[in-house]
């Protein structure tokens, strides 16, 4: 009984990272964003336990979806791929792992097209890049990969899935798998490219 107040703290909490976006302030990444749409699905749920209950009809599992992630959705969208996506939010970063215990970036972009289309992508970001279809900015589509380097010359270093409206699903070292906006400073600042991996 005495843990009631905390729990319901921590539900207050990641209720508010729906709506704010905080800029930490740690060596390496001085301006990468920590969570700021994480879901409240995984706050009290276990690794590979997770059950969503997802509406049994298709638009109303479109509408669900799209709440969820936060984006417009056409309805013509893979709706695996959004479950997938959304199964894996509030999954903590671990570096080096694949699993919904930790993840790091190209660890859950792996696992997620394993899962949603069968297709096992190299391991690192770099690898990912030079084995897909370059897209324009303006022409990505929902599952495309979209690839983060800090500046002219330097290596591609982050990998997320590309959802829609400029929105994102990644695994940040700030805090975990996310959905986080192209439009954010630091997002926009070190986007490098698009690519599609081909899955016919």
């Amino acid at each position: 009984m005495k843990n009631i107040p905390l729990y319901c703290l921590a539900a207050a909490s990641m209720a508010l990272s729906f709506f704010f976006e905080k800029t930490p302030s740690f060596s390496g990444s001085p301006s990468a964003p920590v969570a700021a749409e994480a879901s409240l699905l995984s706050l009290f749920s276990d690794d590979d336990s997770k059950k969503l209950e997802v509406p049994a009809n298709d638009s109303a599992a479109y509408d669900y979806y799209g709440q969820a992630l936060g984006v417009n959705l056409a309805h013509t969208e893979n709706k695996t791929l959004l479950r997938t996506v959304l199964d894996w939010i509030g999954t903590p970063y671990r570096y080096g792992s694949n699993s919904k215990k930790g993840t790091d970036c190209s660890g859950f972009v792996t696992r997620v097209y394993q899962e949603v289309y069968g297709i096992t992508l190299q391991r690192s970001s770099r690898s990912m890049f030079s084995s897909v279809k370059h897209v324009d900015k303006d022409a990505m589509e929902t599952g495309d990969l979209v690839f983060f380097r800090r500046g002219p010359g330097q290596p591609i270093y982050h990998v997320g899935i590309y959802l829609k409206d400029g929105k994102f699903a990644h695994s940040a070292c700030s805090g975990g798998v996310m959905v986080s906006s192209l439009k954010q400073e630091y997002y926009h600042r070190n986007f490098y490219a698009a690519g599609r991996v081909e899955t016919n």
